[in-house]
């Protein structure tokens, strides 16, 4: 496959070959770490520090046919550090600007609230399932967990969702 071939370029040392195989999961890449982050300054962060990381590491990648796989799992990693790292940080604008829709914006800032409830790998393996469309073997290799967890982490996430859900039903 191209892609392949552009990989084992880019790992030889051409640039451009990584440019082009960078650019074409950018937006991928943004996307997901807006869901984490989300605030669209910390997320354009999170796609240069992916960028820098997966082209200092692209040797690292064993499996070239798993490249978009390796950027998402560096994406996660890159949101979850920066988020860590800004437990304690108080926010002093907290605005969500989500869209211009009074009633998208309430279903959006509901979506964000819900998923927030969420342990950290509760919230990867459900995005990664509903937001970026991957398979739980693909999740299980993402995340580097056994296929059988990947399963009972996403059962356990999505009823957690389901509680959240009726609550916010029952007092809405």
């Amino acid at each position: 496959m191209k892609m392949e071939r552009l990989v084992k370029k880019a790992q030889k040392g051409n640039d451009k070959a990584y440019l082009m195989l960078f650019q074409q999961y950018e937006t991928d890449i943004y996307r997901m770490a807006y869901v984490y982050v989300k605030n669209k300054d910390d997320a354009l962060d999170l796609v240069q520090e992916v960028a820098y990381q997966s082209f200092k590491n692209i040797r690292t990648l064993k499996n070239p046919e798993y490249f978009k796989t390796w950027l998402m799992k560096i994406t996660i990693n890159c949101a979850l550090n920066l988020l860590n790292k800004n437990k304690n940080v108080l926010p002093l604008n907290s605005e969500i600007q989500i869209g211009t829709e009074e009633e998208d914006i309430a279903l959006s800032i509901s979506l964000h609230k819900l998923i927030d409830t969420l342990k950290e790998d509760e919230k990867s393996v459900i995005l990664l399932k509903y937001y970026d469309d991957r398979t739980l073997k693909e999740i299980s290799e993402i995340l580097e967990i056994p296929l059988g967890t990947a399963k009972s982490v996403l059962y356990r996430a999505l009823e957690k969702l389901r509680q959240n859900i009726k609550e916010v039903g029952n007092y809405g």
